[in-house]
């Protein structure tokens, strides 16, 4: 029986380029699940609750960007990674505003797409999953990184994991202004460049949607002129 804790979903729908990545996959340890629609990975995902999903931009039924943000609005909230042949920065950030992670630019190596795999398994469900961790409370939030949740009173946020580390960062360090590439490194752990640190400012404002009483007046999440963000102490 393969590990449910490496279970991989691959929604692709170039049979060559699945069957490649499924295999490289599989060596490296993973058990991985394809599907070449978006309907059938969606019920897939819903049913099976794989701990990451590879979602290509191109599918026959529905965009990648649909699928993600069907996923996201039922409440799915593993990692996911796009691939995607596109370079349009306008194409990354649509993807990350309908809730990816990441995204790889195809033609993309085996070995750099296991490491963004790797490195969001890692902070999904790695660091954030101890038993042993504590509770974090800031404004009116409660922050229980040991179950990877945020609460506002008996309300319970859904935030991706993506999110939830940029939540966790941000509270860290409360009251300091962060810049961009200061962020990038902490919860992506790449340096920072112009397209990136756009990913930031993408993933703020998903987060201030999600955890500011009126986004378009935050409170909380505060923008540092010249600098980058800082959470209200």
């Amino acid at each position: 029986m393969a590990n449910q804790l490496n279970q991989i979903l691959l929604l692709e729908d170039d049979p060559a380029l699945a069957q490649t990545l499924k295999e490289g996959l599989e060596r490296e340890g993973f058990a991985v699940a394809w599907k070449a629609s978006g309907a059938e990975g969606i019920t897939y995902a819903r049913i099976q609750q794989p701990r990451l999903i590879l979602l290509d931009i191109r599918l026959p039924d529905l965009s990648g960007f649909d699928v993600c943000r069907q996923m996201r609005q039922i409440g799915l909230s593993q990692p996911v990674i796009m691939l995607t042949a596109r370079a349009e920065e306008i194409d990354k950030v649509l993807g990350l505003e309908m809730g990816a992670d990441d995204y790889v630019t195809k033609p993309f190596s085996l070995r750099e797409l296991l490491a963004r795999i790797r490195a969001q398994l890692r902070r999904a469900y790695g660091d954030l999953a101890t038993v042993d961790a504590d509770i974090l409370y800031v404004s009116d939030l409660a922050i229980d990184r040991g179950r990877g949740q945020v609460q506002r009173g008996r309300e319970l946020l859904n935030l991706t994991p993506t999110e939830f580390r940029l939540l966790i960062y941000l509270t860290q360090h409360a009251g300091q202004a962060l810049t961009r590439a200061q962020i990038l490194d902490a919860v992506w752990g790449y340096d920072a460049d112009v397209d990136s640190e756009r990913t930031v400012n993408v993933h703020i404002r998903r987060l201030r949607e999600k955890v500011e009483i009126d986004p378009s007046r935050p409170t909380l999440i505060l923008t540092v002129p010249g600098i980058g963000y800082r959470l209200a102490g």
